[in-house]
């Protein structure tokens, strides 16, 4: 198993575009009240960034690790549900939440089904019930069931990373580290999103959800560096 030291040295200078963009973003901090095709490119490139930080381990990377094509395909789809959402209040939030549905498929599909760890899912089932429950009473319309469908694919994402992990079993990696914590990000990003416009006001609600969204699509897209070594360790579970 590679070091968290040695992935730090061999992968720190490539994320650098990245921290940098998402300093922008928040230096900047321009408002939602006015959007804008440039508020659009600020809000996407951090994730931008992510996608070079991929194709920089070369397309013969890419060609030979699923997993890492299926983040990147991800990225693409979160880049385009970002876009939409900076419209969310000229009637394009359906649209961003399709697309960040379309990713969380992605991501599900890049983390894989082995091992199940039914521990998990019962888990992150049981979390996702109870968010809906939560939701509920604040749902109209077909959000009622669109609401419910989102989730029931992003707890289902959230799964698949966690049941890798693997801990009491001594089997993880810090690969498998950095989906689970990526996913869970992704999770409380999006409940805060969906708190603060269905149920009630968050405090800071803006920062919250862009820093652990930024957060968890940067150890996403880590898990997909040595996910040869992912795959082969899947394969012997």
């Amino acid at each position: 198993m590679v070091s968290p030291v040695t992935v730090v040295k061999s992968e720190g200078p490539k994320l650098v575009p990245f921290f940098k963009a998402t300093c922008v973003y928040f230096v900047l901090w321009l408002p939602t009240s006015s959007p804008s095709w440039f508020s659009a490119l600020i809000k996407c490139l951090p994730i931008f960034c992510l996608w070079v930080f991929l194709l920089a381990h070369g397309f013969s990377f890419l060609c030979a690790h699923s997993s890492a094509r299926k983040i990147l395909a991800g990225l693409i789809f979160s880049a385009l549900g970002d876009a939409f959402l900076i419209w969310q209040e000229q009637g394009y939030f359906e649209h961003g939440l399709l697309m960040f549905a379309i990713t969380h498929i992605l991501y599900s599909s890049a983390f894989g089904m082995k091992p199940i760890n039914v521990h998990a899912g019962l888990v992150i089932s049981a979390a996702s019930f109870l968010c809906y429950l939560l939701l509920y009473p604040y749902l109209s319309g077909p959000f009622t069931y669109l609401v419910a469908v989102y989730i029931a694919l992003i707890g289902f994402m959230g799964w698949r990373a966690i049941a890798g992990l693997q801990l009491a079993n001594d089997l993880w990696t810090w690969t498998k580290l950095s989906a689970c914590l990526g996913a869970v990000l992704f999770m409380v990003s999006d409940l805060t999103i969906a708190v603060n416009k269905f149920c009630f006001p968050v405090p800071h609600s803006r920062a919250i959800i862009m820093a652990t969204y930024y957060a968890a699509q940067m150890l996403i897209v880590l898990s997909a560096v040595e996910c040869q070594d992912v795959e082969a360790a899947r394969k012997r579970t």
